[in-house]
């Protein structure tokens, strides 16, 4: 039966408070860890709101009203303590990238939950199926930054931490006895390397989609208007997708309106867009018109390297043996191995398991577990 919540709630709002919690969980060894941010509300997309729990715990921590969060790696980098998360890609981006906390000793329910066979992980699904119990998510693209939190959002964010420990007890002894659980616990270490990559890299176009099919005038009629939004977003200190949509932009730059009654025949703006932006994007669109030919942006092609026929045939092979591995293992294919890994291989062709240990992109419990295997499949054509 699934433990009741703790009683108490406690809203974390400064440094005092802070450092009660981390001495609350220093005798602990789980501790469950969610957080919210506020990219859906504001240009720069910062931490605001972090949920914590222990076993006999639960607090949500305010990061907008503590200075200084760093105290808080004491425990996200213990290794003594596991921290429980569920879906933490992000979560390790944002705390490194907002406090510069390095995670140590993570398990990922979500994670936990594919090596499992489940078909769906969102967390929802996963404590329906467990624990019967369904998650309201009515405040889930709420504005987390706003202050004072009304307490119904509190209570929210709160419960999406309150069963993921017990839902770890469960993964835990589970996988242990599939013999998976060093697989999942090696993916998790890897997972606390992961690292948000630059923001706003110039070219802009490159973030665009359908920006490879456009011509190079339209490209730096694109790249001029990618320039305007991002300085006006800045301003506003809106995200980007609320000033004015990528798709518009693109129409723009194809269609190349030079005045104003062609702007709006392109129908790619409202009326309100058209007064408050119009005059600007024409503007940028005749500094871009201006551009010397030569000076024009070229989109960058990546010629995709040829792989041969042989490690073609291979790779092949390689991924009827995955089904059938996969359909054993009641896992799904790409959670297995996924098909870069394979194509890899299939260029690679190890000959014995030294050459397999060689490449770089397979988990050490891949080559445990399938690594004689990869090498039998990949010597049954020799042996025709």
């Amino acid at each position: 039966m699934l433990n009741s919540a703790p009683d108490k709630l406690v809203y974390v709002n400064s440094a005092p408070g802070l450092n009660d919690l981390i001495e609350d969980f220093r005798r602990q060894t789980l501790v469950a860890f969610d957080l919210e941010a506020d990219s859906m509300f504001h240009f720069k997309e910062k931490v605001c709101l972090i949920q914590a729990a222990s076993a006999s715990s639960n607090y949500i921590i305010d990061p907008l009203s503590i200075p200084d969060l760093s105290p808080l790696a004491q425990i996200l980098s213990d290794p003594n303590i596991t921290k429980i998360f569920h879906g933490a890609d992000y979560d390790v981006r944002s705390l490194y990238r907002d406090y510069q906390i390095a995670m140590h000793n993570l398990f990922d329910t979500e994670l936990a939950s594919r090596f499992l066979g489940n078909a769906e992980t969102g967390l929802n699904t996963v404590l329906q199926n467990r624990f019967g119990i369904s998650l309201e998510k009515k405040y889930q693209k709420k504005d987390w930054s706003q202050r004072p939190l009304p307490e119904p959002m509190i209570a929210y964010a709160a419960k999406d931490v309150q069963y993921l420990i017990p839902l770890y007890d469960i993964q835990k002894k589970e996988l242990a006895e599939k013999g998976r659980l060093d697989w999942v616990e090696e993916e998790c270490r890897d997972l606390t390397l992961v690292r948000s990559g630059p923001v706003n890299e110039r070219p802009l176009f490159l973030k665009i989609k359908g920006s490879g099919r456009l011509e190079r005038r339209s490209l730096a009629v694109l790249e001029a208007l990618l320039e305007f939004r991002l300085k006006l977003a800045e301003d506003k200190d809106r995200p980007l997708f609320k000033v004015i949509g990528n798709a518009t932009l693109t129409e723009i730059a194809t269609t190349i309106p030079k005045t104003m009654d062609q702007l709006i025949k392109t129908h790619s703006l409202s009326p309100k867009q058209i007064n408050m932006y119009g005059s600007p994007i024409l503007r940028h669109v005749k500094t871009a018109l201006a551009i010397p030919e030569s000076d024009l942006p070229r989109y960058p092609r990546q010629r995709s390297r040829r792989i041969s026929n042989d490690a073609s045939d291979r790779f092949k092979v390689l991924k009827l043996w995955r089904e059938q591995k996969a359909a054993d293992l009641e896992m799904d294919p790409g959670v297995l191995i996924n098909n870069t890994t394979l194509k890899t291989i299939a260029e690679s062709n190890p000959k014995n398991t030294d050459d397999l240990n060689k490449i770089p992109v397979l988990k050490n419990w891949q080559k445990k577990v399938l690594g004689d295997s990869i090498i039998r499949i990949l010597r049954q054509p020799e042996k025709n």
